[in-house]
């Protein structure tokens, strides 16, 4: 339950880069992902921080850089260190990583295939709100 007494499961899933994170949160419900935006690594601590205050966060669903042949590379320790900061910050939350390869891949097919011109547009800003999207839709599918 949270603060209001409503049971709710807030997961966020997010999609790190050394410039930009794109962040996304499940429904309440858990079943969907809807995108919150795109930040720099320290505005997405914050926003991290402001939706844990708000929607009491149960799980962190971050992207893991493997590399294309399934072996860690040199981002994966970046990856580590950010969890960390997203440890201090969200000490009752479970992290899971997440295979990212190809997220932003899919992601800019996904905004590139839409009906509607005006969401044609695939700055990547909107590409990192959409790959985080993509990592915590997969996982709220395989946990449901």
């Amino acid at each position: 339950m949270d603060r209001r007494g409503s049971i709710r499961m807030r997961i966020v899933g997010v999609d790190y880069g050394t410039k930009r994170v794109g962040l996304a949160m499940s429904d309440p419900l858990g079943m969907f992902a809807q995108p919150v935006g795109t930040y720099s690594p320290s505005e997405a601590l914050n926003m991290l921080t402001e939706l844990n205050q708000t929607d009491d966060v149960t799980a962190v669903v971050i992207g893991w850089p493997l590399e294309e042949d399934g072996s860690h590379g040199k981002m994966i320790q970046l990856v580590k260190e950010y969890v960390n900061r997203i440890r201090k910050r969200l000490p009752d939350a479970e992290i899971v990583r997440r295979d990212e390869r190809y997220s932003s891949e899919r992601a800019k097919e996904l905004i590139l295939s839409s009906q509607r011109p005006s969401m044609r547009k695939t700055g990547r800003g909107r590409i990192d709100t959409a790959a985080a999207g993509i990592i915590l839709q997969e996982y709220l599918d395989e946990i449901h």
